[in-house]
């Protein structure tokens, strides 16, 4: 090593030493908080996987099935959500998918819950978008390996942090496209709601967010296929779900497993993104 970069590395700036320190203090102050959360999404999602797993297999296909011609009214889409799913429970990764599916659908709510409305905001603060940019380029270029450090430490293994995992992943697609739908409104739109003497809220619900919708559910889409993505990494802090058949596969180079686990993920993510899609049934 040359004498300046020796120097240089001679005072390095204790990071990692500081960052253990201060999730130490998290962990011995506020333990019981952050027990308190993990216990309450378990239990939440576990309830939701139990209650799904209590209905046959069948009846449940046929009313994701009805879902889905409900929101597109489209009956092949209909037909082909029963035919995935049927082959699905014919690889024997039904109660899998069923881990994956409510973990995959209680992420994207929760990203959408929480990037939509700070979506909205960064929209009409341009200040406020400049103090987010920064950190959402953080959490989209971070590696996901990296969240799991943290999020073990506070939150244990378990459903609870693949579900925390997975949003921290998801929600800025939501954040970006919602500011981008609202600033793609066109200003005619906007003057022409004000010439009318709408309020802000009024020219929020009725003007800005009919005409950002498509730019917002494009947001959805991407909260799924994200939180899909996230799948087998929320197997390895414990998660249940088609990523766990994936981890061994993967452990134990069992290919036939690795396919019908990877493929099953595959037909998941194409129903999902079929189904939130605007269609005829959401044009409506």
């Amino acid at each position: 090593m040359d004498p300046v970069s020796a120097f240089i590395s001679g005072f390095k700036i204790p990071i990692g030493r500081w960052g253990k320190q201060f999730f130490d203090f998290l962990t011995t102050n506020f333990e019981w908080f952050f027990n308190s959360i993990a216990s309450g999404l378990a239990t939440a999602l576990e309830g939701i996987v139990d209650g799904l797993l209590w209905l046959p297999p069948i009846a449940l296909i046929l009313l994701i099935a009805a879902l889905a011609w409900y929101l597109q009214r489209s009956w092949k889409l209909a037909l082909g959500v029963t035919i995935g799913l049927l082959f699905i429970v014919n690889q024997g990764l039904w109660k899998e998918t069923v881990e994956t599916l409510v973990l995959v659908v209680a992420a994207a709510a929760c990203s959408m819950a929480i990037g939509v409305p700070i979506g909205i905001w960064a929209a009409h603060s341009e200040r406020g978008y400049r103090f987010l940019q920064p950190i959402l380029d953080l959490m989209q270029t971070m590696p996901t390996f990296v969240y799991l450090i943290p999020v073990l430490i506070l939150f244990g293994l378990g459903i609870a942090p693949g579900l925390i995992v997975t949003v921290i992943f998801a929600a800025p697609a939501p954040i970006r496209l919602t500011y981008l739908g609202i600033t793609s409104v066109p200003t005619p739109m906007i003057e022409a709601g004000e010439a009318f003497g709408a309020t802000r809220r009024q020219l929020l619900w009725k003007v800005e967010l009919p005409a950002a919708l498509p730019t917002i559910m494009a947001g959805l889409t991407q909260c799924i296929m994200l939180s899909l993505s996230m799948v087998v990494i929320a197997a390895l802090i414990g998660a249940n779900g088609l990523g766990k058949p994936v981890v061994r596969a993967l452990n134990s180079v069992n290919i036939p497993l690795g396919l019908e686990a990877g493929l099953a993920i595959v037909i998941l993510a194409i129903i999902l993104d079929r189904m939130s899609r605007i269609g005829n049934g959401g044009a409506k």
